[in-house]
């Protein structure tokens, strides 16, 4: 099976205006902010694009608004996971999926299943529906953190598992998985700060937060880290770690969503439980941007 998840991935928020609704003139200024340039392919729906509080109709309005913003440019993945295997598996054959590149699974969360568990959740998931899956591992959403040994049993079963995002916080356990992993399975990073790490250790490339708003910059330190290109690479990496560090200080998408507003591509509206980044927060962000566009002048100039 040839790799189709490698390079950048831009996990999409989803924009919403001041009386709650989606935002689709929004929706569309970043779909077009992104695709404008070299990304490699989006992610819908996930975690960033508060996918918790969105209704049915507003995610096929979502996918729907996209898929013409997108006109085949880049592969999409879709984020359909849940702690019912029964209820996942339905979502996902209630999907057509032949229009995307592949589901975005989050292993599940709350339950708190053990190893076994995870396992047989995605091995009937492989087993009953044809989409090829992206294992989501993020421990720190989900109370369950799904190990090494289980990723390798899964991806070495089912050549339909063909990645999987890893946001353990872990280097180690991502070189685990990648030392050992088949031909045909990605390592991708979920992590913006840990993204370079990963991919020189061997991974496949990243799922961005931060790069929506940066979309050309993420691209070329992640092409570059894929090339060999180290030096190139941690030039743009340092030139982002304020901001990427920010951006999560009070929640995703709070951070990600105030930038966003800053820099003029949608509202930084959020949806309950999540409340929008703080004033002290935003003030942050804004004196960080204007540092980078500083530097970015300066060498211009030169």
């Amino acid at each position: 099976m040839k790799k189709q998840l490698r390079g950048i991935g831009i996990a999409l928020a989803t924009p919403f205006d001041e009386k709650n609704r989606v935002d689709f003139k929004g929706l569309e200024r970043l779909t077009e902010h992104v695709l404008k340039e070299d990304i490699d392919y989006l992610v819908l729906l996930g975690t960033t694009a508060e996918s918790a509080t969105l209704k049915n109709e507003e995610k096929n309005d979502i996918i729907r608004c996209i898929h013409s913003m997108n006109k085949k440019k880049v592969p999409i993945v879709l984020s359909i996971g849940g702690n019912n295997t029964e209820k996942v598996i339905q979502k996902i054959e209630q999907t057509q999926i032949f229009d995307f590149e592949a589901i975005l699974s989050i292993v599940p969360y709350y339950n708190r299943p053990s190893q076994e568990g995870i396992y047989q959740h995605f091995k009937q998931i492989v087993e009953k529906t044809k989409a090829k899956i992206i294992l989501y591992n993020v421990p720190s959403r989900t109370g369950s953190n799904i190990l090494p040994k289980t990723v390798l049993r899964l991806s070495k079963e089912f050549e339909n598992i063909v990645a999987i995002k890893e946001v353990s916080g872990s280097l180690i356990q991502s070189y685990e998985i990648i030392k050992e992993k088949p031909t045909h399975f990605s390592v991708i990073s979920g992590d913006d700060i840990l993204a370079l790490p990963t991919i020189l250790g061997g991974g496949d490339g990243l799922i961005s937060v931060l790069g929506q708003g940066f979309p050309n910059v993420f691209s070329k330190m992640v092409h570059n880290a894929l090339e060999g290109n180290v030096k190139e690479s941690f030039k743009h990496y340092y030139q982002m770690l304020d901001l990427m560090n920010l951006i999560y200080k009070e929640g995703n998408p709070s951070g990600i969503k105030s930038l966003l507003h800053i820099l003029n591509v949608c509202e930084s509206y959020v949806r309950l439980p999540i409340v929008r980044a703080s004033e002290i927060l935003s003030r942050k962000i804004e004196e960080a941007l204007k540092r980078y566009i500083k530097i970015c002048n300066k060498k211009t100039s030169v």
